[in-house]
């Protein structure tokens, strides 16, 4: 009986969590794998239904990164650039979807599993998860895991787990700004849920409008930006639910949101 590697399922409200299921292989990224996030990412960015998206992981580790097995079986340049190809593409795809990701971490993350971390949005992980960029310690550079961590955390802090390989705990990771918060396990799944009913309560234009700036914005010149920026809210402000939350606030009442 064949074993789905990655589960998909959603609730009424338009919640779709994503599970890496290879526990056996602590959720190594094999092709399978990548695949399979990439076809999840493509049909949630094209279903306006969907309004969060959780990505969480089986077993003790929440990744461990690329499969280390399956690269070492084919050896050469080409099969190398696309399989960085396919999971940058997968990387990207999470950053471009319209709605925020939050990343549940139950476990360890490592190389590209500490890059799928960095990749989204939000992320909440146990007080004894683990992170780290490890490629250094056999000969790999973590290059492309380099690219989401530096644009979370300090150079400095972002060179040196790159350079060392060596793992930093959830209260770090918090510290650093790699994760928003580190709890413990048995409030995982409540403190990812206070976010998740945070987020469906406010406008999805507005959350979809205000996504796509920011990290528009993060990638620009400072002018650019606010060029970027005061188009977006101009833009944003037309919008019914916009208007609706600003006579709101003027009638001292809640907001009646579509």
């Amino acid at each position: 009986m064949s074993i789905d590697l990655l589960q998909v399922t959603r609730d009424a409200r338009g919640v779709v969590t994503l599970t890496l299921n290879r526990p056996l292989a602590f959720n190594a990224l094999n092709e399978a794998l990548l695949a399979a996030l990439q076809k999840a990412i493509d049909a949630i960015a094209t279903d306006a239904s969907v309004r969060v998206v959780v990505l969480a992981a089986a077993g003790k580790a929440f990744c461990a990164g690329h499969d280390l097995k399956e690269m070492r079986a084919e050896p050469s340049l080409g099969y190398y650039q696309k399989l960085f190809a396919q999971c940058s593409q997968v990387m990207l795809g999470l950053q471009r979807l319209p709605v925020p990701v939050i990343a549940r971490v139950q476990g360890m993350a490592t190389a590209a599993g500490c890059q799928l971390v960095a990749q989204c949005d939000l992320a909440l992980a146990v007080d004894t998860a683990r992170f780290a960029t490890s490629g250094i310690n056999y000969g790999l550079f973590c290059a492309t895991p380099g690219v989401a961590l530096s644009r979370n955390i300090g150079r400095k802090a972002a060179f040196e787990m790159l350079v060392t390989g060596e793992f930093i705990s959830a209260q770090e990771a918090q510290a650093q700004g790699l994760i928003n918060r580190a709890v413990l396990l048995e409030q995982l799944d409540a403190e990812v849920e206070k976010w998740v009913a945070s987020i469906v309560a406010k406008p999805q234009v507005a959350v979809a409008m205000g996504k796509g700036l920011f990290y528009r914005q993060i990638e620009a010149g400072m002018e650019a930006a606010y060029e970027d920026a005061l188009q977006t809210m101009a833009c944003n402000m037309m919008d019914a639910d916009a208007l609706e939350g600003v006579q709101a606030f003027i009638e001292k009442r809640a907001p009646r949101f579509s």
